[in-house]
């Protein structure tokens, strides 16, 4: 619903009234650019969107937008890493908040129809905003189509050629500083997630191109937020909704999974979440290949970088369950990767390894394999050094676990290599516990 003339110079007043705290606060709040963007200020930018008390009523639209786009700006702060973005104090990130709320509730009292339509390249999308909506998300959703291609192009005016191999120098001789793309990408990881269902699926086309702009960036900060997106996308949308843009998001996903550490916890979270979203139905996937066959790559680059392999741990059995029985072509690479990580030194690493080899043992009962005899030592050796570790308590717990799945599964497989541990006191206990779990065939 357009606004008309006779309500646009209340709405300017009300936008002023709201921005004026805002408008105090950020002016108090100290800053200084990175050195590295010394000619770059975030804070003048943000200060631009602010409203002024007499503006051309024909301009109130945009005035709506940067308002939005200042709140998303300030909001996605309190979450925020970058230097160009942490000099923002949580207490103007919660006033932003307060001010998109408050003109959203006038907002929507007076200009929003209960149905309304986003228009996006030849897409016509009808949305049912009537029920217990909040007025912010009303107001966010209506303004997606205008703003969300807005930030795309700001993030793609400092992307490099993804076939250059000096990225940071491209971007720069573009002449546009990154940290408008890292901005830009910060508003729309914010505004999309607010969003959730049963809105978000059909905002799906405005989302995707944007967040694979970012994916397609070389600024690691910008890419986070991307992935971050796509996240929220992935938990919140039906496989129908992402259409035809599924191939399309799952090749980025295999493109960045070589990525910086600060972002490699993103990148494996939201390739998993998108290959078994759009590959539930097809575990021979290509894509199940192609996504497995790279991070286990780069997992075995750099099996003792505790962050990489504990993230990947974290998502493992989300992707395994997707795989099912399949899981056994990845088998040898998977446990020789599970027989060094068993003695990590870190307790979560010991944890998260055994509960994902438990995890692809009851999916595949093991079968018969020569990985069987290996695997037992490994956890013999492993229930003996716990008695040194903080954890030895869950660490033997999980041990058993395991070993009561190889013994279920590949009970004379089993039998014949535990014929060398009956005799050892130090698996005494242990003893015990398989005893009485399979009887005294042990």
């Amino acid at each position: 619903m357009p606004i008309s003339s006779t309500s646009s110079s209340s709405l300017m007043l009300d936008l002023v009234r709201l921005c004026e705290p805002i408008k105090e606060s950020l002016a108090a709040t100290p800053y200084s650019p990175p050195k590295t963007y010394s000619h770059v200020s975030v804070k003048s930018h943000l200060q631009s969107l602010l409203p002024e008390p007499l503006i051309p009523e024909a301009n109130i639209s945009g005035k709506v937008n940067d308002f939005v786009l200042l709140c998303a700006a300030l909001a996605s702060a309190s979450k925020a890493t970058t230097q160009h973005l942490s000099w923002i104090p949580d207490s103007l990130s919660l006033l932003a908040v307060k001010a998109l709320k408050e003109f959203a509730g006038t907002w929507c009292e007076h200009y929003l129809p209960t149905n309304c339509s986003i228009k996006v390249s030849e897409l016509e999308l009808d949305l049912d905003l009537s029920g217990e909506v909040e007025v912010e998300k009303k107001l966010l959703i209506k303004l997606f189509a205008e703003i969300v291609p807005l930030l795309k192009v700001s993030i793609k005016e400092s992307s490099a050629d993804v076939n250059d191999e000096d990225h940071e120098t491209c971007a720069a001789s573009a002449g546009v500083p990154v940290a408008y793309a890292i901005l830009a990408a910060s508003q729309f990881r914010w505004l999309v997630t607010q969003v959730d269902v049963p809105f978000i699926g059909k905002l799906c086309p405005l989302v995707i191109p944007c967040a694979l702009t970012c994916l397609d960036h070389w600024s690691p900060q910008v890419k986070d937020q991307g992935m971050t997106s796509l996240i929220h996308l992935a938990k919140n949308v039906k496989e129908a909704d992402v259409g035809g843009f599924g191939d399309v998001i799952l090749d980025a996903c295999c493109q960045n999974i070589a990525c910086d550490d600060d972002i490699w916890p993103y990148a494996v979270e939201m390739s998993v979440l998108v290959v078994t979203l759009t590959q539930k139905c097809n575990p021979r996937s290509q894509w199940y290949d192609k996504l497995v066959g790279e991070m286990l790559s780069h997992l075995e680059r750099q099996p003792g970088n505790k962050k990489r392999r504990i993230a990947w741990l974290m998502h493992c059995e989300h992707l395994f369950s997707g795989l099912g029985l399949t899981v056994l072509v990845h088998f040898r690479r998977l446990f020789a990767l599970f027989f060094k990580w068993m003695h990590a030194d870190d307790d979560e690493t010991v944890f998260l390894v055994l509960e994902s080899a438990i995890a692809v043992l009851r999916l595949t009962w093991m079968r018969t394999s020569p990985l069987i005899e290996r695997f037992i030592d490994e956890l013999v050796v492993l229930y003996k050094h716990a008695a040194l570790k903080s954890g030895r308590e869950k660490i033997r717990s999980l041990v058993f676990k395991a070993l009561n799945l190889l013994q279920m599964s590949q009970r004379q497989q089993f039998d014949a290599t535990w014929i060398k541990y009956r005799e050892d006191p130090n698996l005494a206990s242990l003893l015990l516990l398989l005893s009485e779990t399979h009887g005294n065939g042990n």
